[in-house]
């Protein structure tokens, strides 16, 4: 609950908004308002570390793509070793680098192909981020469990993401946020 608050707090805000869709929205909501300070972070890093731990205990790494997800990623590698269940991070980048390695994705190096992850969301709202960075990482050769978010918005990412075979699930949706009294 004081995550939730948290983030009622800080990252959400009644307005009009383009989101990343394209869609428009009466309201926003900037997880990493939340994600960046150290309390947000304890707290993002448990809560997700504890969807992973009851849903997807084998996975061996979590990952997302830039910019979203790198505090996530961090946060629940940084739990995880603390829970000594380590799981470690990767960052996928939405193009490949253009010099140097022309890496796509940015850690997980010592994972073997077909490693079992999870790919983790800030906001999912129709889930194209979280299928993008999935693409990326079964092109890549692991084997996706599925996505862990901190905020679903109800607006049919689940079920675009649920039609490409992977579960999601998530800390807090839209409504839990209509239902706060602050």
């Amino acid at each position: 609950m004081k995550l939730l608050t948290l983030l009622r707090e800080k990252a959400y805000e009644q307005k009009e908004v383009t989101l990343a869709s394209g869609r428009k929205s009466n309201f926003y909501i900037d997880v990493k308002r939340v994600s960046l300070t150290a309390e947000g972070s304890v707290l993002i890093g448990k809560g997700l570390f504890e969807i992973i731990k009851k849903y997807f205990p084998e996975a061996k790494a979590v990952g997302g793509l830039t910019l979203g997800a790198d505090p996530l990623v961090t946060a629940v590698a940084y739990t995880s070793q603390l829970e000594k269940l380590p799981i470690n991070a990767f960052i996928v980048r939405k193009e490949a680098k253009g010099h140097g390695t022309g890496k796509l994705i940015e850690g997980g190096h010592e994972l073997p192909p077909n490693s079992p992850i999870v790919i983790l969301e800030d906001v999912v709202t129709t889930g194209g981020s979280g299928l993008e960075a999935a693409r990326k990482v079964k092109d890549h050769g692991w084997k996706i469990l599925g996505i862990a978010a901190v905020v679903d918005r109800e607006e049919g990412g689940r079920e675009n993401i649920e039609k490409e075979g992977f579960k999601l699930y998530s800390l807090f949706r839209k409504s839990d946020f209509e239902n706060l009294k602050i």
